[in-house]
């Protein structure tokens, strides 16, 4: 195929291709294999522009490869839906095509979170107004305000842009946190469980039934489980033995275990006894002659 000129001197592209009497053929052939081999010489003869086109988002966060995939799918997707008896060239209607098929391809899949196309417009105009107004602010972060007045939008809408700035790409966990000279990670500031979660129904469970308790071996209880205090020492507070003291801990336990497990355990139905499951005997109904009279 010979590239196409015009009147008034060279294509201002010199991968287009002239493929005119082609997508006039190709309206007139019906769905076989005729119609495929045509239009598949057509993406081809089209390819170096369609590659063009992917080398314009280069170095944003893809590969390049990737990107002339996807630009290869938006051109074969012109191909199929370009009617030439609507007029213009094919450039004109396969350009816009293949770009709105590669942004769609950065819009679906190279967010980190995703988020609404809406929030994806608003950030891209966020992010235009905040470099424009980056430079007549005197060298501060311009305000959700003044941006949304730059950019023509509610406040409430340039917030949401601004959030989803963050959204696009997000960091590592072992990534050092900003200001942090000792390598301070992210992972580092996250929360972990908390082992006292596993014992709170157990302190649920325990704490009324402590009531009931007298004073003395509250206290010891008090003393070895919340303030940790040894045997030895809760002996010398109270003026008591060691043995005791253990003994009294020991007691305690069993009994607040006992009590606890037994509430624990539902109860087991009442079976009747043996007269209500023996059935009531059946009066027999005994016939009488009246006398003959």
């Amino acid at each position: 195929m010979s590239k196409q000129t015009h009147e008034r001197g060279r294509h201002p592209h010199d991968d287009a291709p002239d493929t005119a009497d082609a997508f006039a053929r190709l309206a007139r052939l019906a769905d076989g294999r005729e119609k495929t081999a045509l239009r598949q010489q057509v993406v081809r003869a089209w390819l170096p522009m369609a590659d063009r086109l992917a080398g314009r988002y280069r170095n944003r966060g893809e590969a390049l490869e990737d990107l002339r995939q996807v630009a290869a799918l938006g051109l074969v997707k012109a191909v199929e839906r370009y009617d030439p008896d609507c007029g213009g060239a094919f450039e004109s209607f396969a350009v816009p095509t293949i770009d709105g098929e590669i942004k769609r391809h950065f819009r679906d899949h190279t967010w980190t979170v995703h988020v609404p196309r809406r929030v994806q417009d608003l950030r891209n105009r966020v992010r235009t107004a905040r470099q424009e107004l980056a430079q007549s602010v005197g060298g501060r972060e311009p305000s959700a305000a003044e941006i949304a007045r730059h950019a023509g939008l509610t406040e409430e809408e340039a917030t949401a842009g601004l959030e989803a700035l963050d959204s696009y790409s997000a960091l590592s966990l072992d990534a050092q946190v900003q200001g942090s000279e000792d390598g301070y990670s992210l992972a580092d500031a996250m929360g972990g469980p908390d082992p006292a979660l596993d014992v709170v129904i157990d302190r649920e469970a325990v704490r009324p039934r402590l009531d009931g308790l007298p004073d003395r071996e509250r206290r010891i209880l008090y003393l070895r489980f919340f303030r940790d205090m040894t045997q030895r020492r809760i002996a010398e507070d109270l003026g008591i033995s060691q043995m005791h003291v253990s003994r009294l801990i020991s007691r305690c336990c069993r009994r607040l275990r006992d009590e606890i497990m037994h509430d624990a355990v539902p109860a087991a139905p009442r079976e009747p006894d043996s007269a209500q499951r023996r059935p009531a005997p059946r009066r027999s109904r005994r016939r009488t002659c009246s006398p003959v009279r």
